[in-house]
Order: C-alpha cells, then structure tokens, then sequence
C-alpha cells in the first residue's frame, strides 16, 4: 500500500524514510511512528498511516499509543536514578523498603531480582477482576503474600504484568510518590514528553485503538490450555485480564499507572527519552540524565539464557536483561553489543546505544507476533545505523 509520510528527516537519512515506507508495502503496517536521534541532534521524526481503518483518520504527531512493555524501560529509568542518588541499593532486600513482602519465604529477595525477572512472581494464586488489577492495592497486597513459582534467582521467567507493580512499589515506598507522578516530575517533563503512565482524561480522544494480533481462532480446548500455562497466567493476572488488545482500549487501563505495560506516547518522545538518559540533547538538559556508571550497571547483564515463563507454552525462548532493561541478544538488537532498551507486545520499542550516540523510538496500533524481534523495528534500525555511518 502507497502511504503518505509526515514529518522530518536530515539531509543523509532518506533510507529510514525507505524503509519505513516499506513497512507498510511489505509487513502490513497500518499506522506507526518511528523517531532517530544521533549524538543528541534528532534526525528522523516521521509516522505515516492511520489510526484506524474504518474512520482513516491520519495517524500523525499528535497521535498517542500504547506501548506495552516498552514501558518497563521508563520503569527501570526510575529505579536506577534513585540508585544514583543513594536512595536505593538494588542489593538489599526487598524488604527493606516495603515490609510485607517478607511474607512467603521473601524476606531475602534482592531488589535486583525485581528488574531482571527473577524474583518467581510472574502472577499469582489470588483471582480478582481487572478493574481491581488496575487500582494498584489489590495486586499489591496479593505479591506480598505470594510465594515464588521457583526458587528466587535461580531462574529468570519474564514479569509480564507484575513488574511494574514490584518495582513500582518500591519505587512509592521510597519517594513517597506513585510511579507516574515520580516518572513525570523526573524524566517526562525534564525531557519535554508525551510520555505517561496514567493518561489524563483529556488526552482520550488523541489515543490510536490497538489493532490485535492477526492470529487464527484457537478452539476452546486450546484457549483453556493455553490459559493454564505459566506465560497465560502471566500475560493474563492469573484470568484478570481479557487479551491484550481489548484491554488497552479501555480508558480505565489508560488511566492505570501500569508500569510495566501500560505507558502511553509517541515516537518522538520515546526517542527523545533514551536520548536523554546517554547524553544532552537539543531543547533539553545540558548533560544526560543518566551518569556513565549507572548507564554500565543498568545494562551489565543480569538474566541469561531461557526464560521459563515464555518457555511454559512449549517453545524454548531464550532472553536477555539487565537491570530492568532488555540488553542486545537472541530475542532482539538495540544497536550494537552495548545497546539496551525494551519492546513491547505487537511490536513497539525504544533503545539506546551509548557506543554509537544513539537513541530511537517505533510505535505503531497494528500488533503483530514477533517473539523473535519485531521486523518492521529491526528494518528502521538497520537502516538508522547505515545512514548515521554506525
């Protein structure tokens, strides 16, 4: 399909554009962003498409999106800039900051466990509805009292949805603050975003529906087994949740402050986000957010090797994590050996690459299944290398 590309790019950047082009010639692409920095400068800021196709509209550089996991990079941001300013030591136990979680034999959890999904509690045994998972409390009540699904730090199985409760609670227990008011205050408004995790009630009518995954019907029987497995319980708060796409279409999931897989943006700030953590950049601070030694710590790899939750519906997947970021490995690239960042469910990512000055941004609302890395990102970053010389 032919599509009209709206924004900017810097005179030696026209292959992004190419290829951005092509993702919707060749991968199905309905409606997506993708945004480059290099050295700080910004030198791609484009999306095309649209937000849906039953109205048309444009999806434009007002367009807003959720970007799933690609949150829990802004959730990692937070806990390791308490850790620069002393505030957090990601080797004390969990305990040490929010009391009941001791419950169950946790008492010795490190907070590191929290960011590199080791801590054994990828859902739990407690059944609630999904509008309770989105007030914050029940979950929060029902890990304290959960028991790990394996012996902590042994193994690494993916947080799909509790991450953000873990780390989030620890990050409220030492602020005094929610996730979202603590990532607005320090990196969202620092940074100039459109960044959030609980979306204001205005900003509704400029969100681009979610377009789920293009999947043929499972059977019933199917459906149930699936449900069963550790990723279903996962991905699902143990049945909570509907799929993923009917669920980020509803305003009370926007307004949540999930920080593992609800943020709301756009490509330009999320781009603009992993820019600020490396270095300066145009319009905002004079120097990165992020000092070298906690750039090195964040990305020193933690988690290696098979995840067993994504593992559990049959298929081996293997990943690879820092503290809280997803690192360059089998399941995805950030740039070069050194990149990390996060993709989220259908496609979206945000990265950065200290050793090659930079930092980019793809969201899109057409979710497709791309446990390996989503393409039409790998294609945009490919070519943002080739055209910056990196």
């Amino acid at each position: 399909m032919s599509v009209e590309v709206r924004g900017h790019v810097a005179a030696g950047f026209e292959g992004v554009h190419d290829a951005f082009v092509r993702n919707f010639a060749e991968r199905a692409e309905v409606g997506a962003g993708f945004a480059l920095f290099v050295d700080g400068r910004m030198v791609v800021d484009i999306c095309g498409g649209v937000v849906d196709r039953v109205t048309n509209e444009p999806y434009n550089a007002d367009t807003l999106q959720v970007v799933f996991s690609t949150t829990k990079g802004a959730t990692a941001a937070c806990a390791s800039l308490l850790a620069q300013r002393g505030l957090l030591d990601f080797d004390a136990p969990v305990a040490t900051y929010w009391p009941e979680f001791a419950q169950a034999g946790k008492h010795d959890i490190p907070v590191r466990w929290l960011l590199c999904h080791k801590a054994g509690l990828p859902t739990f045994d407690r059944r609630m509805t999904f509008d309770e998972t989105l007030v914050w409390q029940p979950v929060i009540d029902a890990l304290a009292a959960q028991a790990p699904y394996w012996a902590p730090g042994t193994r690494f199985g993916y947080h799909a949805i509790t991450y953000g409760y873990l780390v989030g609670e620890v990050v409220r227990r030492i602020t005094g603050t929610t996730m979202g008011d603590f990532w607005q205050t320090e990196f969202a408004r620092p940074l100039g975003l459109e960044f959030f995790m609980g979306l204001p009630a205005a900003l509704e009518p400029r969100i681009a529906p979610m377009l789920a995954f293009p999947i043929t019907p499972m059977t019933d029987e199917a459906r149930a087994a699936a449900a069963q497995t550790l990723m279903g319980r996962a991905i699902s708060m143990n049945g909570a949740w509907p799929d993923l796409a009917t669920a980020a279409n509803t305003r009370s999931y926007h307004a949540a402050e999930l920080g593992a897989a609800g943020g709301i943006t756009n490509a330009r700030s999320l781009a603009r986000f992993y820019a600020g953590l490396i270095g300066a950049i145009e319009g905002g601070p004079d120097r990165a957010l992020f000092d070298p030694e906690t750039i090195d710590r964040a990305r020193e790899p933690q988690s290696e090797g098979e995840d067993v939750v994504l593992s559990s519906s049959g298929v081996s997947m293997q990943g690879r994590f820092g503290l809280g970021f997803s690192l360059t490995g089998p399941m995805q690239t950030y740039g070069g050996p050194g990149g990390f960042g996060h993709g989220g469910a259908g496609g979206s990512c945000g990265f950065a690459d200290p050793d090659l000055g930079i930092a980019g941004g793809y969201v899109m609302n057409q979710m497709q299944i791309n446990m390996g890395g989503d393409p039409r990102f790998r294609a945009l970053l490919d070519a943002s290398r080739a055209a910056a010389g990196r």
